[in-house]
């Protein structure tokens, strides 16, 4: 009575499979083009429209020409902006990666209840707003904050000033920034061969030689992918300067919203844009010579 249905159910399977053989023939005929169209059109219409737009107004305002360009390439005053923010930029990559390999380190080679709650952790960081993070500073830095407190407690009093300094956006913006390079070490340093660091200790490496010799190198190109992450990131933070820094050390997106907002110079804050990215595309061109830009989805 059952051989009629075990015959019919290897049947209804292979029916399935030729459907299937057939849709898959079907995808294949269409041109590439057409299945990235949709994609193209809406990085085009929210990407390529906007900065050809920026563009086209630093050629255009107040006139047509160079002249924005011209204006800021010979204002020593514009690259002592840009010289600044990149020097920042750096600043708070060395602190990231300074505080976040070990952390990461310690993650991906502890494993277990501890490791996944340290990555629960990190994770969750992205769930709060870096708004709310940036304001959360001006409270511990602030006159009557915890930073305050502490410094009294040690016998300091008054406290250094904190507040409204590049060294309060440098505290914020490692502390926002943190997680990107902690998870990007990380899925590195996760990936590592612990055969070859048992093998090193076998042939009579010490800690610090295995970790110089096999450790840093392998995880070199997590360094260098979140040490880039973090640092286009710095570049372009308006929100935390703004809040907690100075005003007479402005970064370069502070700058340009000032350029908008108070002198209604549209042109040059357009050029001052359009300079600011291509920086970054040199940036992110060098790093595909040296190291290629497909390492950082490895």
């Amino acid at each position: 009575m059952n051989t009629p249905t075990a015959v019919a159910r290897p049947a209804e399977a292979a029916r399935a499979m030729g459907a299937a053989a057939t849709r898959t023939r079907a995808w294949r005929g269409v041109p590439t083009w057409l299945l990235l169209a949709p994609a193209l059109v809406y990085l085009l219409a929210t990407f390529g429209a906007p900065l050809a737009n920026t563009f086209w107004t630093s050629l255009t305002e107040p006139e047509f020409g160079l002249q924005n360009y011209a204006h800021i390439f010979s204002n020593a005053f514009y690259f002592s902006v840009y010289l600044r923010t990149a020097l920042v930029a750096l600043a708070v990559t060395g602190l990231c990666l300074l505080l976040g390999y070990p952390l990461a380190y310690y993650m991906a080679r502890r494993g277990g209840m501890a490791g996944a709650a340290l990555l629960a952790v990190t994770g969750l960081c992205f769930w709060i707003s870096f708004l709310v993070r940036t304001y959360a500073w001006t409270v511990i830095l602030g006159n009557r904050g915890p930073y305050t407190a502490f410094a009294a407690w040690l016998g300091i009093d008054p406290a250094p000033t904190l507040l409204f300094t590049t060294s309060a956006s440098l505290i914020a913006m490692t502390h926002i920034l943190l997680p990107y390079m902690v998870l990007t070490l990380y899925v590195v340093l996760a990936k590592l061969d612990p055969n070859l660091i048992r093998a090193a200790h076998g042939l009579g490496a010490s800690r610090l030689q295995v970790f110089w010799r096999v450790i840093a190198p392998l995880s070199l190109p997590g360094v260098v992918s979140g040490g880039l992450l973090v640092f286009i990131f710095c570049i372009g933070f308006y929100v935390t300067p703004t809040l907690l820094g100075s005003p007479q050390d402005m970064m370069i997106a502070s700058l340009i919203a000032n350029e908008v907002e108070t002198l209604l110079d549209f042109g040059t804050a357009s050029a001052l844009s359009m300079v600011l990215l291509a920086a970054i595309t040199l940036l992110l061109v060098a790093y595909d010579r040296l190291i290629g830009i497909q390492r950082i989805t490895e």
